[in-house]
């Protein structure tokens, strides 16, 4: 199993916005391919919202990605998500031990 972290910076007052159009319109689009999403958060300032999603391998990401960006569910959404952020960083992890 392969996470990804994603860091988002949300712009200046739009978190809230950004929260219900993960909920109602991303988080699903993920689900419907199958893409787990495992945890999200949001910084103690109310700038950042942080998510995990999972993927069965690493080699599986690019192909899992260009699915997920042309699925019904997220060209539905247009340019909502990407007015939403200002910086996105993402990182791919592995577990540091074994279960």
């Amino acid at each position: 199993m392969v996470d990804q972290m994603r860091t988002y910076t949300i712009n200046k007052g739009m978190m809230d916005s950004w929260l219900e159009l993960f909920e109602t319109g991303i988080k699903p689009a993920h689900e419907a391919l199958g893409i787990p999403i495992v945890a999200t958060w949001v910084n103690a300032d109310r700038t950042q919202f942080i998510w995990v999603r999972r993927f069965n391998d690493g080699d599986d990401i690019p192909a899992k990605e260009a699915e997920f960006r042309n699925s019904p569910g997220f060209t539905a959404l247009g340019d909502k998500p990407i007015s939403h952020i200002a910086k996105m960083d993402v990182q791919n992890m592995e577990g540091a031990f074994a279960a």
